[in-house]
C-alpha cells in the first residue's frame, strides 16, 4: 500500500454515499453495504476532501480553521484517509 503523504489526493468511491447527521456523519458504501461513522471534525475533514481532493489543500483548510499543531493535524489527517482507503471508500492517488 502507498505511503500516504499530503503530496497525494484522494478520490472518494462513487458507491460512498455521504450523509450528515447533526454534525456528525456516515458513510455508506452501497457494493459492500458497509456503514463507516465519523465525528464532527471528521465529517469536515470529508467535505474539505470532497471539495479539493489533493491533500495539501485540506491540510492548508484545515490549520486555519483548527487551533491546533500543524504536525497533529497531518497526523490525523492522514490516519483518516489511510482509514477511508482501507474502508475502499476512495483510492488515493
Amino acid at each position: 500500500m502507498t505511503q500516504i503523504s499530503l503530496d497525494h489526493t484522494f478520490t472518494a468511491s462513487k458507491d460512498a454515499i455521504f450523509r450528515d447527521l447533526d454534525g456528525e456523519a456516515v458513510i455508506l458504501d452501497l457494493q459492500s453495504g458497509t456503514y463507516f461513522g465519523l465525528n464532527a471534525v471528521g465529517a469536515h475533514i470529508w467535505q474539505l476532501i470532497e471539495r479539493h481532493g489533493h491533500l495539501q489543500a485540506v491540510f492548508d483548510d484545515l490549520c486555519r480553521e483548527y487551533d491546533a499543531a500543524p504536525a497533529a493535524l497531518e497526523q490525523d489527517l492522514i490516519a483518516l484517509v489511510s482509514r477511508l482507503q482501507e474502508a475502499r471508500l476512495g483510492a488515493v492517488r
